[in-house]
């Protein structure tokens, strides 16, 4: 039977290599997209130098971060707040459409409700 110690040495050991693999990746397609794209965020505008480049995120358009094809398609470059934005948005839409209401839905007030009467009555 294996020591504790010996299976949590391999589990470090998997983390550290799950880990740097990580960011193998991510240093590889921000680097490539840094170098395809203006350092502008691609929503708000805001405009990167080397100081500030570290505020500079990639996006991956389609939320797989596996999917990096070298022309860069499947990137933008997004500051930190509009790059937190986007998958706020992502996570909202998610929630809305998993069977439950939507907050369309669910709104108490629904000032065009009676229109479609009032437009067959004429």
């Amino acid at each position: 039977m294996p020591h504790r110690s010996d299976k949590t040495s391999r589990l470090d050991q998997a983390v550290a290599r799950a880990r740097a693999e990580a960011q193998s990746r991510l240093s590889g397609y921000r680097e490539q997209a840094l170098k395809l794209y203006p350092w502008i965020c691609g929503r708000c505008g805001r405009e990167f130098t080397r100081t500030n480049l570290h505020e500079l995120t990639v996006h991956h358009r389609n939320h797989n971060h596996d999917d990096n094809p070298p022309d860069g398609s499947n990137w933008e470059l997004l500051c930190l707040y509009c790059h937190d934005n986007e998958h706020q948005r992502e996570l909202e839409f998610q929630a809305g459409h998993d069977g439950k209401e939507t907050t369309a839905d669910s709104a108490s007030s629904r000032p065009f409700a009676g229109l479609a009467d009032l437009i067959k009555k004429r």
